[in-house]
This record gives C-alpha cells, sequence and structure tokens, in this order.
C-alpha cells in the first residue's frame, strides 16, 4: 500500500465510520475544533489519520475516545463501519436527571384523560 492509500481525511473518516450523517457535519465538527489527533487539538478536516491514531471528540452529549483500525474505502453499512474502530470511551452511567421513559399503554389505545392528567403530573414533578 502506498504512503497515499495509507492516510484519509478526518472528516471522511468520520464519515465513514458513521458518526457523523453527513461529511458536511463532520467536517463542521473538526473545523469548530471539537476533534483532537492523538491529543492535539485539530480545526483542518483535511488533516489526514491513518490507523493506530486515536480520536477524541464529543457527539452528543458523549466524549468519544475512537482508536482507528483500518480506513474504509467507502461509507458501507454498519458492521462494516464498526469494524473500522476500537471503542475506548469509558460507559456513560444511566442519569437519574432524565425525563421518565414514555409510558405504555400495553395495547389498549389512545390514553384516556385521567392517563393523560397522571403524565403530565409525573412530567411536572421531574421538572421542579
Amino acid at each position: 500500500m502506498s504512503e497515499a492509500a495509507a492516510k484519509l481525511r478526518v472528516d471522511k473518516w468520520l464519515w465513514h465510520a458513521r458518526f457523523f450523517k453527513t461529511r458536511s457535519v463532520a467536517a463542521a465538527q473538526v473545523s469548530a475544533g471539537s476533534v483532537r489527533i492523538n491529543g492535539q487539538l485539530t480545526q483542518k478536516r483535511a488533516s489526514t489519520i491513518s490507523a493506530g491514531d486515536v480520536l477524541t471528540f464529543a457527539q452528543g452529549d458523549h466524549i468519544r475516545v475512537i482508536q482507528i483500525d483500518a480506513l474504509g474505502i467507502r461509507r458501507g453499512p454498519a458492521p462494516e463501519a464498526q469494524a473500522l474502530y476500537t471503542d475506548l470511551s469509558p460507559p456513560q452511567p444511566k442519569s437519574k436527571d432524565k425525563p421518565p421513559e414514555n409510558p405504555g399503554f400495553d395495547g389498549k389505545g389512545r390514553p384516556t384523560k385521567r392517563d393523560r392528567r397522571v403524565l403530565d403530573l409525573s412530567k411536572a414533578r421531574h421538572l421542579e
């Protein structure tokens, strides 16, 4: 493999590995200074990466630490994308500050007026 083929743009790799939905969103994250390559902050979306590099970036409310195992040649299906990296991020603790999950109505159709009142009260208590 030649030297040119052993490197890939960081925004393109983030898109190939399916961390971002579009390449332009990945490029915007890099340009905003949200991505570190081997601990060094980068704002150049054309920064090159190779296998063995470690990327650190924010995705939603999680900080992802990813070790690059391979460079993709295309944006394939999710199992193919997951083979491109090893996730080194510590598992995120489940937060107790999250709102309760949507109630299930066990296939009984729409909630009744009483069910909606109870749901509204539980949401109001959670926000307090």
